[in-house]
């Protein structure tokens, strides 16, 4: 069954917000944000300093009591007795007995002990743990989150971390296929670890078949795992903050979202001179790559490779590109197009009726009239790396150039079909 469907998707990432926070904290521009975080966790200490406690010492009594049990529980004191757990006849004969006077007998040479292996104290590499001073600034970020989220009227939902491979492999693309924590778990079936929400919150909507009622606005704030190179502020595991809207048509989701962006920002401490927000919309390079003759089966990579120009040399792309099967004077005018900052200069080379013209200068009238103008940018090089965008996309950076993206999001209106 087809379901058709307007959707638009904005997720940030806290392991890139506190990398900007340090950085931002370090150079001292305005009020930095490890303050508002530092504050908060002081003020939630001194609030529940009682309750921490007593959450501590119950953890420490119920640890205790699990190894007392774990040391005593094979009810083997003096006699020979075994456990009644111990069944096989097998496992029985190599079962060390007690012969009533403490030693120990199995008829056999005893063999050497082995020596235990020394327990690994950190935790596997790109992932963290949360001491209870880190977990109180994690709890109020994520508050934040949800304060702005709520404010915009979204509700709270949220979804299984383990999902079935196939989920992500059907229209994330090539780039999160080959992130996925994937496996065949013990019943044979290919299941991997949620690299993002956005696919499980389809499969949601796509269960009820029809019976949501549009639109809808919904937010989550899901742990997430991508086996990538780790960066400054990219971790294998990461926690995100997804606000999704789904069933409205027009530009006005797309610059609401933008909004409650530019509402977390500032209620954290960050201003426009810390982060700004690139937008841009698929079709641009939709229409570029038609107009340059470019077959349709080509866009998706296309994406992909133009998602790299911040990150590879320019050349490095142009070869990838010609690889892909462009003639290199086609690769010269599609980067040159896409490299543009002006949504003039897209206009004289799409014309002013381009579908993809009309809708961007909508929206950053839009976000005029909202008072975030001054946070937004329009990039034509910006086309976000997941393969279901279709139409506006966006993403927040560090003006300082030090980050790669810190927020990101788009349209998405052909995930279920």
């Amino acid at each position: 069954m087809k379901f058709s469907s307007i959707s638009l998707s904005l997720s940030a990432s806290i392991s890139m917000l506190a990398s900007l926070l340090i950085s931002i904290s370090r150079g001292g521009i305005g009020m930095p944000l490890t303050s508002a975080f530092t504050l908060q966790a002081s003020n939630i200490a001194k609030r529940s300093v009682s309750s921490t406690v007593t959450t501590t010492a119950t953890a420490t009594t119920t640890a205790t009591q699990w190894n007392l049990a774990a040391e005593g529980g094979g009810g083997g004191g003096s006699g020979g007795r075994t456990s009644n757990a111990v069944s096989d006849k097998d496992l029985l004969s190599k079962t060390t007995t007690n012969d009533g006077n403490g030693n120990g007998s199995d008829g056999k040479k005893k063999k050497k002990k082995q020596k235990q292996k020394k327990l690994e104290t950190n935790p596997p590499k790109g992932t963290r743990d949360f001491y209870p001073e880190d977990m109180r600034q994690r709890t109020w970020l994520f508050d934040q989150w949800r304060e702005v989220a709520k404010t915009y009227g979204f509700s709270e939902y949220d979804a299984p971390v383990l999902e079935a491979e196939s989920l992500y492999t059907r229209k994330a693309g090539e780039e999160v296929t080959e992130q996925l924590y994937n496996f065949v778990d013990k019943g044979d079936r290919n299941v991997a670890l949620r690299p993002e929400m956005t696919p499980s919150l389809a499969r949601m909507v796509m269960a009820k078949k029809g019976g949501l009622g549009l639109p809808f606005k919904w937010f989550s704030i899901p742990q997430c795992w991508r086996y990538e190179r780790m960066t400054r502020g990219r971790r294998r595991e990461h926690y995100q903050w997804n606000m999704d809207i789904w069933g409205v048509e027009g530009v006005e989701t797309e610059a609401e979202l933008l909004a409650a962006m530019v509402d977390f920002f500032e209620r954290v401490g960050l201003t426009s001179e810390d982060v700004g927000i690139k937008v841009n919309s698929r079709m641009v390079i939709g229409e570029v790559l038609s107009e340059l003759g470019i077959p349709e089966d080509k866009f998706a990579a296309t994406c992909v490779l133009v998602d790299k120009l911040e990150k590879v040399p320019i050349d490095a792309i142009q070869g990838d590109l010609e690889e892909l099967g462009l003639d290199r004077s086609v690769v010269e005018k599609l980067l040159q197009v896409l490299t543009n900052k002006s949504i003039d200069a897209i206009a004289e080379v799409l014309g002013e009726e381009s579908e993809a013209v009309l809708q961007l200068s909508q929206l950053l009238n839009l976000c005029k009239a909202y008072g975030i103008e001054e946070w937004i940018i329009f990039d034509a090089s910006v086309v976000r790396g997941l393969a279901y965008y279709t139409g506006i996309v966006f993403e927040a950076f560090d003006r300082r150039g030090e980050l790669r993206a810190i927020a990101g999001g788009g349209r998405y209106d052909k995930l279920l079909e």
